[in-house]
């Protein structure tokens, strides 16, 4: 009969036929039985390296556990508390990315664990991952569910949505500033201009710091011809910190002029000009602004700047005519009217007619 057989060569030159054995069937099930504690093992010194992870997250020490249960994960890839332990003290140290790796992984062990899902909504939500952030919200269940999908939504430019969850989350907590504040831009969004203006000021109110919101509240108040409120608001800006720039002066400059406070409105103005001399634009909407609210040689006065700037303005010759004969001075300011009709004769169109219409 045939053998079979290995060879092995020890020494150089020197071969040697062994014959192929068969192991006793005693000695492959003792093989068997010895592997089968290493998958334990490893379960053990899994959750030994979850423990200290655990006890060094307690005491501070983030880079210490998260290395712990890095190991941990690397012994057990199932380890659920492990990802989530680990996805935790990743969000201590502000690493995101790492935080989010290891949710995910948690998520997809355990889908229906609600922590989890809520930590990796709040993870997608803040980094502007806002159709997850809604989708994660629809599954979690939690508190801030309803304030995820209202923001997310209005980020989204989905008005209606943002709308309905931004109320729900307000019944949840109405001290939510940012909720009113998210609230009041979607009204604008809308066109519910006076729903706008009711949740800027409830956020503003909330959360009194916010300069920003105070000023755009101003912003609402102006467009509202509200020039005393947007006036107050805009100086409660600009006590709170927000910066003083040219734009913010000259609108809260034309909210002082159109308010009745003719002298501080004058001075922001001027400040203004000062900044941008010659501003044909700035020194037309002052005039107007004169002339709007009665105050007729103020109007004359910034009139008469603008066309030493450009003569041949026929729109400021005109309602400088039209001041004059406010003023009383009548033969005067139909004679300036008149000449800036020449000059454009689209003006005619406001001239008052002297006569009846005939045909009567």
């Amino acid at each position: 009969m045939k053998q079979n057989y290995l060879y092995s060569s020890f020494l150089p030159g020197n071969f040697t036929r062994l014959k192929r054995s068969k192991l006793p069937l005693t000695i492959c099930f003792f093989a068997i039985l010895t592997s089968l504690p290493i998958f334990s093992f490893s379960q053990d010194s899994a959750s030994a390296f979850y423990k200290s992870g655990m006890e060094n997250f307690s005491s501070g020490l983030y880079n210490a556990a998260s290395k712990d249960f890095d190991k941990a994960i690397q012994l057990n890839p199932a380890y659920a508390e492990a990802y989530i332990a680990n996805g935790k003290v990743n969000m201590e140290m502000n690493r995101i990315y790492e935080a989010n790796t290891n949710f995910s992984k948690a998520h997809e062990l355990q889908p229906k664990n609600k922590e989890v899902t809520r930590e990796l909504m709040l993870i997608q939500f803040n980094s502007n991952k806002n159709e997850q952030a809604i989708q994660l919200a629809g599954q979690c269940g939690c508190d801030e569910a309803a304030r995820v999908m209202g923001i997310s939504y209005y980020r989204l430019e989905d008005y209606g949505n943002a709308q309905i969850w931004l109320q729900k989350a307000l019944k949840q907590n109405d001290k939510d500033g940012e909720v009113s504040y998210t609230l009041g831009r979607t009204f604008l969004e809308l066109e519910k201009d006076n729903d706008a203006i009711t949740y800027y000021e409830k956020a503003v109110k909330d959360e009194p710091t916010r300069n920003n919101w105070q000023y755009e509240l101003g912003l609402l108040y102006y467009n509202a011809n509200r020039f005393a409120d947007a006036a107050k608001t805009f100086q409660d800006a600009a006590n709170a910190g927000y910066r003083q720039t040219n734009d913010f002066l000259e609108n809260l400059g034309f909210c002082q002029l159109y308010g009745g406070d003719v002298s501080d409105g004058m001075k922001n103005l001027n400040t203004v000009l000062e900044h941008k001399p010659g501003n044909v634009t700035l020194l037309t909407n002052i005039a107007y602004a004169m002339y709007s609210t009665k105050r007729y040689e103020g109007a004359v006065e910034f009139y008469q700047k603008v066309l030493n700037l450009n003569p041949t303005d026929a729109n400021s010759l005109y309602m400088a005519g039209m001041a004059f004969q406010k003023m009383g001075q009548k033969d005067k300011g139909q004679a300036i009217c008149d000449k800036a009709i020449e000059m454009d004769p689209s003006l005619a169109k406001y001239r008052q007619k002297k006569e009846l219409p005939t045909g009567l």
